[in-house]
């Protein structure tokens, strides 16, 4: 019988990089704290060429490429139950377009999780391709696992940081901080900036009549009503609220800087669809100094959603 873990679980993109490595350790103390299966999940394209048959690979080439890739799922598998001996988890081998396989299974997962790097090596390279099309087009949040440093596992103190713009995408990044400062015990650091320009060069294209106080006044007040409802809800996260005239990326990467955690949506108020992922949550996959969390909106009805308030998945 399937259980509800297994209809909502968290994924891990495994693909033998010590950077997957350091996402699938996040990820099964993610899931422990969720009450979650963890899936491992490693993608391998075997080259469909038949004709002509001179150049098709030979049967011992899918067959490594296969071992290799159950290879890498029992490595990750052992890693997972050594950060989490009792933990749940599957594995699953499959053929394909990595980005096309997780957005996939994003459709029934709580979070889609990844490293940073890929096995090249090369400073953003996964984020240029995987990340960025699984953040631009699951239909559940994302997570990228970032550190200071190569060699750094990723941060476990400091506090949750969430941007706040106002939009819908906003409230479910908003939604998403609280519940993940929540499991944490750890305070909620609310960034809203609310001069998207460039500081260099735009102050003197303002006009000097403007009144920076009342605007700041207004501001604080979109943030504070923003936040009203689930500071109700989640009585014991202990909430910090940041204002500031700044880009949000500019402000959003200063905080994360001390933070475990930050948390946007995938597209700010203009919501074009034609954008893909948007500025802010780019710089952020490839710039900040901890794990961050994508948030699209929710696509799924909400029968099918997580329960996380009953500490189980529903």
């Amino acid at each position: 019988m399937t259980t509800n873990a297994e209809q909502h679980p968290v994924v891990v993109g495994v693909d033998g990089s010590a950077s997957a490595l350091r996402a699938v350790r996040w990820a099964a103390h993610e899931a422990q704290r969720r009450h979650a299966l963890l899936r491992l999940v490693h993608v391998c394209y075997l080259v469909p060429v038949r004709h002509p048959p001179q150049v098709a690979p030979p049967p011992a080439y899918h067959d490594a490429i296969l071992m290799q890739g159950r290879h890498w799922l029992n490595q990750a598998a052992g890693t997972a139950r050594t950060a989490v001996p009792d933990l749940a988890l599957s594995t699953d081998l499959r053929d394909g377009i990595t980005a096309d396989v997780l957005v996939g299974e994003s459709a029934t997962a709580q979070l889609v999780v990844l490293g940073s790097r890929g096995l090249g090596g090369f400073t953003g390279l996964l984020v240029g391709s995987v990340a960025v099309a699984l953040s631009a087009h699951s239909h559940c949040p994302v997570v990228v696992v970032r550190a200071s440093t190569a060699d750094r596992p990723p941060p476990e103190a400091g506090p949750v940081v969430v941007g706040v713009d106002g939009s819908t995408l906003s409230e479910a990044a908003v939604e998403f901080a609280f519940e993940a400062a929540a499991a944490r015990k750890v305070p909620l650091l609310a960034v809203h900036t609310w001069v998207d320009v460039d500081m260099a060069g735009a102050w003197a294209a303002l006009p000097r009549t403007i009144d920076w106080d009342r605007v700041e006044a207004e501001e604080t007040r979109l943030l504070d009503n923003v936040l009203a409802g689930w500071v109700d809800k989640f009585p014991d996260v202990e909430v910090r609220r940041v204002v500031e005239r700044d880009r949000p990326r500019r402000a959003l990467l200063q905080h994360a800087a001390d933070a475990q955690l930050v948390v946007v949506g995938s597209r700010g108020r203009s919501g074009l669809t034609g954008l893909g992922l948007g500025s802010v949550s780019q710089s952020l996959l490839r710039h900040a100094e901890c794990p961050v969390v994508v948030v699209r909106r929710e696509k799924r009805a909400p029968s099918e959603r997580p329960d996380l308030t009953r500490g189980e998945v529903s």
